[in-house]
Parts: C-alpha cells; structure tokens; sequence
C-alpha cells in the first residue's frame, strides 16, 4: 500500500506565492517525515480565480525536499503539448528526482485552456494519442519521425534519457468510460479521479479490468485512487474546518465545466452535503478508515493519493489532517495490505 500527498498549488487570487510555496513545502516535510510514499501535483492554464504554480519548476523544487518519496505529476494535459518538449523536459526531471518521477497524463475537459493554444474541439483524443506515442518512443531510444501541424521531427533521437527503464510509470486520468478503456490500453495504472462517486468508481473498476484482459495488457501496475479527505479529533470539528474550503473547491469545478466530463450525469453545483456523499472523506481517524477499508479489501486499491488541502486553507489545518493521518489511519491502511 501506497501513500501520496496531493498538493494543490492553487492560491487565491493576491495571495503572497512565496509564502505560499513555502507552505507547500512544510506539508512536503510533514509528509515526508512521517514515511508517507509520494508527493503529487497537477496542471492546469489560465486558472480563473486561483493562481497555480505550473508543475515541472514546482515539483522539481518539491523534489528537493521530498527524501526518497516518489514525484507525480496527475496529470499533464498532454494534447496541448508539444511532444519532444515533453519527452526532454520529463525525462530531465526524472534524472532531478534520482528515477522517482511518475507521469500522469490526461485530456483535461476545459475548452478554455484549448482555446488558448488553438487546438480546437475534434481531434484532441487523436492529438491526445499521437503525442504519447512519440512520448513513449523517444523515451525508448527510437528514431522519431513527425509530420504534424504542432510538432516536425526527422530521425530525432534524446540523448538524455530517463533514469528508469524502460521508463517512468504512466498513469492516465480518466473520468468517461470511454477514457478508462484507453487508460486499460496504453497505460500503466488509471489514476482514479476524486470526483466520482464510489459507485461510479466501482462499476469503471470492473470495465477497466475487463478492457485489460480483453486488450491482454496485464494486471498493470496497481490501482491508485485520489480522494479528498480530511481528518480531525471528531466529525464536527472536521467539517467545521474543511467543508468551507473543499465546497468552494467543487464551486470552482462546477464554473470550470468539470462535472460535464463526469459520467451518469453528474453535476457539482449543488450543496456540500450532497457532494460530500460517496465523495468526501471528512470525518474522525474512525470515520476515515470506515471509508478507505473498503477500497483497500473490496475494491482493490493499491495506492491512496490524498488531497488534504484546498485554496485558502489554513496551513495549520492541513498539517493537522497530515499529522492525524500518519498517526491513526495510515497504519493500519498498510497492515494487512497486499
């Protein structure tokens, strides 16, 4: 069993980012120090309402503070790249971090963040495809040719290759069950999006395990599940610290169109209550194990990322739910664990 930290680094707007990054890496040392396994971060481009740090200097930074923790990045929105760009800049931060870096990619779902690099709405999944195939071969030694609007190679190859071979693990997000069949194809693990209900997630378990055996491409390389949670001395002090900050989270998702993505119909713009259901973890060390047992022994998650913090958070808050974590939950998540 597997423990990651799911930074945010999103602020709001005017917030001091110094101050800021510096916060982000006392959470990196408390987890860190506290044995959990990896620190995550994510992307995103014109981030209305929030700032958000880009994530390759950020986890490049983060890395220098992480020990021997895992660097993940859930998820780069790969179409939107140019791929020998992506290959080079990867491959360099998986040399930084000594062979820990995990790469998640995605499409990502706001056509704000497309419009702005000119890729229009047909074609992304196609884009999407072709930039991880050039991704994987360069990454491989391979000769590389590419005759595309966005990106022209001619017998390119890396010199500078990444530490881990055949390569870093690939995680792809997924939220539509179409993308959780091509995450069963082409990549190593489906990293398992917080936004989802429990049931939705169960049911997409069993296509994405059946599209494995179907494509004959293995077990993969485990199951990793992001949730949000957070853990105080009593249910009542945790959603009194929580809620305000994780409620306008999900406001934010719903003004960004997240939820459109979202199968079974599923919308975010409703009460926190109601999002909180089969989403939320937010509760006592009791109520948290409640919830995350059965992913571990029914489900068969073999890695929790956990996002404990949200813009505007008080630090101290979120070191709190760190430290109550790695005291009361996490050891007993990892006894008994396959």
């Amino acid at each position: 069993m597997q423990i990651g930290l799911f930074l945010t680094n999103q602020e709001p707007l005017g917030a001091d980012q110094v101050r800021a990054l510096d916060g982000q890496l006392q959470l990196v040392h408390a987890a860190r120090d506290a044995g959990w396994d990896s620190i995550f971060a994510g992307q995103h481009y014109l981030s209305e309402s929030l700032t958000h740090i880009q994530p390759l200097p950020y986890l490049a930074r983060l890395s220098a503070e992480a020990g021997d923790m895992n660097i993940g990045l859930g998820i780069l929105l790969l179409a939107l790249q140019n791929p020998l760009d992506v290959a080079e800049n990867f491959a360099s931060l998986d040399v930084v971090t000594r062979g820990r870096l995990i790469l998640g990619v995605g499409l990502g779902y706001r056509d704000v963040e497309y419009d702005a690099f000119g890729v229009g709405k047909t074609g992304r999944v196609a884009r999407f495809e072709v930039n991880l195939d050039i991704v994987l071969r360069l990454w491989a030694g391979e000769e590389v040719d590419a005759d595309l609007p966005w990106c022209r190679l001619r017998g390119a190859k890396l010199n500078l290759l990444p530490v881990q071979q055949p390569r870093p693990p690939l995680w792809m997000a997924a939220n539509s069950d179409g993308a959780v069949r091509r995450a069963a194809r082409v990549a190593d693990a489906w990293m398992i999006n917080p936004h989802a209900t429990a049931s939705t997630i169960r049911r997409q378990v069993d296509l994405y395990r059946l599209t494995r055996a179907e494509a004959n491409t293995g077990p993969g390389a485990g199951l990793p599940l992001m949730r949000e949670i957070f853990c105080a001395k009593d249910r009542v002090t945790a959603v009194e610290l929580a809620a305000p900050y994780l409620a306008e989270k999900y406001r934010t998702y719903a003004r960004w169109g997240q939820d459109k993505v979202m199968p079974e119909a599923e919308s975010f713009d409703v009460a926190y209550e109601e999002l909180a259901l089969q989403r939320f973890i937010v509760g006592s060390p009791e109520d948290c194990l409640a919830a995350l047992l059965p992913w571990r022994d029914e489900v068969g998650v073999d890695a929790f990322i956990f996002r404990t913090h949200w813009a505007g958070m008080p630090l101290s808050s979120s070191q709190g739910s760190i430290d109550l974590l790695a005291k009361e939950v996490i050891p007993v998540l990892k006894d008994g664990a396959n």
